[in-house]
């Protein structure tokens, strides 16, 4: 399966292509995979990730979905790469990783069935979903601060055409060690249902990126932490959790919380009282 990455060269961004442990730009220059300094594969207008996908996530919260998906929006300044820093603001706390399969298109859609959807995907890359809970209370029906602030949305290594996204394995690692394990035929809805969702009402151009959904088990991760997100045939999407250089700021906007909602997101477990368990005495 060919696969396509986009990395700084000589100062400039350049897409390559995989040629075993090297990285070949199209005027021939070459360098060592492990050498290369990596962008995000694929520069999007948009990148739209669907809320809840995944059946094992569904059964760790405890509910039922509802008929069809709901989505929320990251900006594209949230965008990292591969062997990137994601930052969690000094002061907060609560940064889970999510592990996910990103969806690339790669023509111009609008008003697509799913039956032809598959015909707008370019291909397919790895994705870490990254939700900074802290800011959960404030901003849980946008989700815009909580997935959204600089660095949450690291893609990569690269983007794989012709990968069938039917039956695969989706692995998160913290430090060598796995805490994420699901499969792509754990989600209720598909990769071309997405698109053609989505692409009802909002046109998709190419390089916009969709995330698919999280298996069960996004917990918080601390600075200094190493998270690789291993998609089978897709490769694996490392980064490292740093502390930001400063502070958030205290005379503007809602500040980071620790309320019942806020840690039972972020930590799991006893989700039928989720968000109106009484405070602790």
């Amino acid at each position: 399966m060919p696969e396509y990455r986009r990395i700084l060269l000589d100062g400039a961004a350049v897409q390559v292509t995989v040629d075993d442990d090297e990285l070949v730009a199209g005027d021939g220059r070459r360098v060592k995979i492990e050498d290369a300094q990596h962008l995000p594969p694929v520069v999007p207008s948009k990148v739209i990730a669907v809320h809840l996908n995944h059946r094992s996530r569904v059964d760790e919260f405890r509910i039922d979905l509802p008929d069809t998906p709901t989505y929320f929006h990251k900006p594209t300044s949230s965008l990292n790469s591969h062997k990137g820093a994601v930052v969690r603001p000094e002061g907060c706390k609560w940064l889970n990783y999510e592990g996910e399969v990103a969806i690339v298109i790669g023509k111009t859609a609008r008003n697509v069935s799913p039956a032809e959807a598959g015909e707008y995907i370019a291909g397919y890359t790895v994705a870490n979903d990254y939700g900074l809970h802290d800011f959960r209370d404030t901003d849980a029906g946008s989700m815009l601060r909580v997935k959204g602030s600089d660095t949450l949305c690291p893609l990569g290594p690269g983007l794989v055409t012709d990968w069938d996204f039917r039956g695969k394995s989706l692995r998160t690692y913290v430090n060598g060690k796995v805490v994420q394990d699901g499969t792509t035929d754990e989600m209720k809805w598909d990769m071309h249902y997405l698109v053609a969702d989505i692409a009802r009402t909002i046109t998709l151009y190419p390089g916009d990126v969709l995330l698919s959904g999280t298996p069960a088990n996004s917990r918080p991760v601390q600075p200094g932490d190493v998270v690789e997100v291993e998609v089978e045939g897709l490769g694996r999407l490392t980064n490292h959790i740093v502390t930001g250089p400063t502070p958030i700021r205290t005379d503007v906007g809602a500040q980071p919380t620790e309320s019942e909602e806020v840690l039972s997101t972020a930590l799991g477990g006893d989700w039928e009282f989720r968000g109106i368990r009484p405070p602790k005495r």
